[in-house]
């Protein structure tokens, strides 16, 4: 389940699961955990979801509402070093 994607969806997993018909909220957690996965650490992962959304969201598609629970789950990533062990903000 791998095809030719963007920046967004670089191996276009998301694409193909607005694709297929029947899909459960569970199979679509799992492809966007996956996806999730392959994004690059240093990259906007909001910014990407709501890319996402714009271009698939179809509103009454088991994906869209995982995309969407993704945007409530965003939060900056830990920090290593000193600032993570001190209890630093990020």
């Amino acid at each position: 389940m791998t095809g030719q994607g963007d920046a967004a969806d670089p191996r276009g997993v998301i694409r193909e699961a607005y694709a297929i018909e029947g899909i459960g909220p569970e199979d679509c957690r799992s492809i966007f955990l996956d996806w999730a996965l392959t994004v690059p650490a240093e990259a906007d992962t909001e910014a990407l979801i709501r890319t996402l959304l714009a271009r698939h969201g179809t509103p009454d598609h088991p994906m869209t509402a995982v995309l969407r629970e993704g945007l409530g789950t965003v939060r900056p990533r830990r920090r290593g070093g000193a600032v993570g062990r001190r209890g630093g903000s990020v």
